[in-house]
């Protein structure tokens, strides 16, 4: 009888011990698919025991954000997830229009990636096309993403994990909804910002504090890199470089997991396509170990409309502007073959929770 309520005590304290390890997080994410670092930075916090996803919330960026809440809900279909549901968010920039933005580039240059604005894109940005993985039957949350957030740290007061994963419309609109909103969340983690990356890539070798998701909105990126967080961590594009998918890809070959069969069957294989942006957040999120060098930097955004609108501005304590600024830890040096292991366990491991999964499409 001892030996048993022995066992039955040990058994408890696992189950409650287990249950206070979870770790709550919104994944505020420009959600464009099917495959890609968007739809993989997604699978990262769904596939972990160890995460509470409480919602996926939707910003225009790499693609408009209607298609993107499409691609979420069927990512939640395929993997037997739809208990966690997804929340429309901004469609545009706070300020920067896509009209200014062009006209801006005949005067100071072209930029190499555009997104939603990508000129050879044919998608209006209240359109849903024909989806390569299926249309979701499932519908979007009927309350938009900034309300949500807001509602969420408040439920889970301090528990609360913001991932920001594309531009920061969504997160700073939160800001300016409840003033308490970042005092209230647990941390901040973003993958954004480029400080100074060693590359031959266009995109930075002649602006390397260029980076799409600050470029896009940057006034959103400037509110939200100056509200009173806890504490914030970014993953710069200094750190993804270092990074790539292919090892990931190869040894998911054979799985039967249904999160490594959907990225085998819909990851990009060009180009910057294979480097592990987001899911380099996510990932260090769940286990800081990969980073093996950060810089504490104070961080924000250049908000004059010229040449350098939406690059990446950096202080030290020495030189800091005489403003409230909010000092961060930027990752830039990463354990690429730790990030591998763990991108590859993750995926190829049965999705937690699943249910009623849907079948993936014929190749």
């Amino acid at each position: 009888m001892k030996n048993s309520l022995r066992l039955l005590g040990v058994l408890l304290f696992a189950v409650l011990a287990g249950a206070q390890e979870r770790r709550y997080v919104i994944a505020d994410q420009d959600a464009s698919g099917p495959g890609g670092s968007d739809m993989a930075a997604l699978l990262v916090l769904l596939q972990s025991p160890k995460v509470e996803l409480l919602g996926i919330t939707v910003v225009s960026g790499d693609m408009w954000r209607d298609e993107e809440v499409a691609h979420a809900l069927r990512l939640m279909e395929l993997m037997g997830r739809t208990d966690v549901k997804v929340y429309p968010g901004a469609a545009f920039p706070l300020v920067r229009t896509q009209e200014g933005t062009m006209a801006a580039q005949r005067l100071y240059g072209a930029g190499p990636w555009m997104g939603a604005w990508n000129p050879e894109s044919k998608t209006k940005w209240d359109e849903v096309p024909a989806l390569t993985e299926g249309n979701p039957t499932t519908k979007a949350a009927e309350e938009d993403a900034a309300h949500f957030m807001v509602r969420m740290v408040h439920a889970h007061p301090h528990q609360v994990t913001i991932y920001g994963a594309g531009p920061l419309t969504n997160i700073a609109l939160a800001t300016k909804l409840d003033p308490h909103f970042a005092e209230l969340a647990e941390r901040l983690v973003i993958m954004g910002g480029s400080l100074n990356p060693h590359t031959e890539n266009p995109e930075w070798v002649n602006d390397p504090r260029h980076e799409f998701n600050f470029w896009f909105d940057p006034e959103a990126a400037h509110i939200v890199l100056t509200a009173k967080w806890a504490d914030v961590t970014v993953t710069t594009v200094d750190a993804s470089l270092q990074t790539s998918l292919s090892g990931v890809l190869k040894k998911m070959a054979g799985s039967k997991a249904q999160a490594a069969r959907y990225l085998i069957q819909y990851a990009r294989h060009f180009d910057l396509a294979e480097i592990a942006w987001d899911e380099l957040a996510a990932a260090t999120w769940l286990d800081p170990a990969i980073t093996t060098k950060f810089r504490e930097v104070y961080l924000d955004v250049n908000l004059e409309h010229g040449a350098n609108y939406g690059d990446t501005l950096t202080w030290s304590d020495g030189d800091k502007p005489a403003l409230t600024m909010q000092k961060v830890h930027a990752q830039v040096e990463v354990d690429a073959p730790r990030l591998e292991r763990d991108l590859t366990a993750l995926f190829t491991a049965p999705t937690p929770h699943a249910h009623d999964v849907a079948l993936l499409p014929a190749k």
